[in-house]
């Protein structure tokens, strides 16, 4: 039966009562974990989110009290009141496994079922099931470790940047949607049939009017949303430290980062990282990486075979070197064992998979050079490869040729990563990384048009003002990422306040000057009116906090998380509406919601 706790208040958490605490008389509230009748004694192990703590009855017990004991089941809700004891047998594996509580007290304050899963850590029923029950998932102790720091992560960071002088400033939910890369969410309005919001993929044009306004430092924990596949670093919903600031150039924008970064791992892991981080431009990392987001904890860096190989007998690469591509490869080190002929089929169908045309190969064996292309190649072309390579023997080499220059480095940035965590070799460190002077345009192949890298109010580099409209391909922005151990972690730039620069780069990116008015012109009417120089960045907290605990995904960190489908298990959302609503929204269903 159900208790109520009138007269009951808590004096104590589970897990914080220690050998300081014997002899004095506490009230505890939590779940069962888990009772164990031994006939004249029982034990009943006591959870709430700061640990456990043993509840002991037994012969000297008022009956009453012993008999409900004897009824409760794991996650039943109890109050108790006893006194703090000294344990006859001590256990190190819980921080109060040197004391117990002699139970004088107890109500029975809520019942539970069996629950489907048990609430242990790492448990190991399916993610689904997890899912669906999450409100259980997130008793786990693990989960409410991951819960409770991103609380003072949280935390850091608005002490923080209230120190450094920023104010919060909240920005709408419900805006105008504008072209920011990927799909908005829309919302209908039932007050304006026919038109939508958009939910924000960032605050990015509120964050900039916010300098217009003379709020010279501004700093939110937002929310955001954005349309779009995901994946273990996505969630469709995510909140981004959101940042911005007049009158500073890149350098205090990084600086003020780097800080950030710093105090964050002190505050919550105690964990000094080291400053200034190191710093590639876009060009750099895709050349020796293959990404604009490298994970530098391992080495395996690119190497260029494109000028070695442009002349040789291997149709494959004089093909790629013609069209005007490259060829460029990297060196497994001591990987002869792990890659077999079989494994490295299965990497050409992973690269085959990311739109690579195939995968070539060198495997240094005992018994000598094993290779897919060998046999077409003189005696110096393959020393030449080899010596570029870097390889010896128990090294394997690998090769990948593409007229598209972006798709081999773009591949062999993929290959680099899976190639390293089959061989185990990723560090266990934090390594950052700013990579900035990212392209201003990049060529997006489905629409056959130049779009913006960033976003179109990312100021180009003074170096490129004269020649803009000569080779966008050669245009560069003010723009920079924070990388952490392979995640981008950060992105941001100085922004265009010059309304004759803006409209050059709108032009540039085919916006008419009535489109470019009708999407933008609440923020180009405003700089109108003395906006000031200013720029910013957007710090991903989710991805902060998953690569802070090493989390294998976000969802780990998320209290309700979408799935792969963007669907929430437990609530079933998305989900439909009745015709009710859809009439005074105006809106008619054309696919039936299955």
């Amino acid at each position: 039966m159900v208790e109520f706790m009138t007269g009951l208040k808590r004096t104590n958490y589970c897990g914080d009562l220690r050998m300081s605490d014997v002899g004095k008389k506490v009230t505890i509230f939590g779940w069962v974990q888990r009772q164990r009748d031994l006939g004249q004694l029982i034990f009943i192990d006591l959870r709430d989110r700061t640990g456990i703590v043993q509840l002991a009855l037994d012969d000297t017990t008022d009956k009453d009290v012993f008999q409900k004991a004897f009824a409760v089941r794991s996650e039943f809700v109890l109050g108790v009141v006893g006194t703090v004891r000294e344990r006859s047998a001590k256990t190190n594996k819980i921080a109060t496994g040197d004391i117990e509580i002699n139970v004088e007290e107890l109500r029975v304050l809520g019942e539970s079922e069996t629950p489907p899963f048990e609430i242990v850590e790492n448990c190991t029923t399916g993610e689904v099931t997890r899912l669906k029950y999450r409100y259980l998932d997130l008793r786990r102790p693990d989960l409410q470790k991951n819960m409770m720091l991103r609380h003072k992560i949280a935390k850091s960071t608005r002490d923080y940047f209230d120190e450094q002088g920023f104010i919060e400033i909240e920005t709408p939910i419900l805006i105008k949607s504008t072209p920011e890369g990927a799909r908005d969410f829309l919302v209908p309005s039932r007050l304006h049939n026919g038109s939508f919001y958009a939910l924000p993929q960032s605050p990015q044009m509120y964050k900039q009017l916010c300098m217009v306004a003379g709020f010279d430092k501004y700093m939110q924990i937002a929310r955001c949303f954005r349309d779009e596949d995901l994946r273990a670093d996505r969630q469709p919903e995510f909140t981004q430290i959101d940042l911005e600031m007049s009158f500073v150039d890149m350098e205090d924008v990084l600086s003020l980062g780097e800080g950030y970064i710093q105090r964050v791992f002190k505050d919550t892991l105690n964990i000094d990282i080291p400053t200034p981080f190191p710093r590639l431009t876009y060009n750099q990392v895709m050349e020796r990486y293959g990404s604009d987001k490298p994970d530098t904890r391992f080495a395996m860096e690119l190497f260029d075979l494109t000028d070695i190989v442009k002349d040789c007998g291997f149709g494959v690469f004089k093909g790629a070197v013609d069209g005007g591509g490259s060829v460029r490869g990297i060196t497994a080190k001591n990987a002869v064992k792990t890659y077999s002929r079989k494994e490295i089929d299965k990497l050409t169908e992973f690269v085959r998979g990311i739109g690579a045309k195939g995968l070539a190969w060198i495997r240094m064996t005992d018994d000598g050079i094993a290779s897919s292309f060998a046999k077409f190649m003189s005696e110096d072309e393959m020393k030449a490869i080899l010596d570029t390579a870097g390889a010896e023997k128990g090294d394997v080499v690998m090769i990948v040729a593409d007229t598209d220059n972006y798709q081999v480095m773009s591949t062999l940035g993929a290959l680099r990563c899976e190639v390293a965590k089959k061989l185990d070799i990723i560090g266990d460190g934090y390594n950052f990384l700013w990579v900035v002077e990212f392209p201003f345009f990049e060529y997006d192949k489905e629409s056959e048009a130049w779009v913006a890298m960033h976003h179109p109010f990312t100021s180009p580099t003074d170096e490129c003002l004269d020649t803009l409209e000569e080779d966008k391909g050669k245009v560069y922005a003010k723009a920079y990422d924070m990388v952490l151990n392979g995640i981008e972690l950060s992105s941001g730039s100085i922004r265009i306040t010059n309304p004759d620069l803006q409209k050059r780069m709108f032009s540039l990116l085919g916006l008419r000057d009535e489109e470019a008015y009708q999407k933008f012109g609440f923020l180009t009417d405003a700089f109108k009116y003395g906006a000031p120089p200013h720029g910013g960045m957007g710090i991903g907290l989710d991805r902060l906090v998953m690569q802070m605990i090493k989390a294998p995904t976000l969802r780990d960190v998320v209290a309700f998380p979408k799935v792969q489908n963007a669907s929430e298990p437990m609530t079933n959302a998305p989900a439909g509406v009745d015709d009710e609503q859809l009439q005074e929204l105006g809106i008619a269903v054309t696919k039936e919601v299955k």
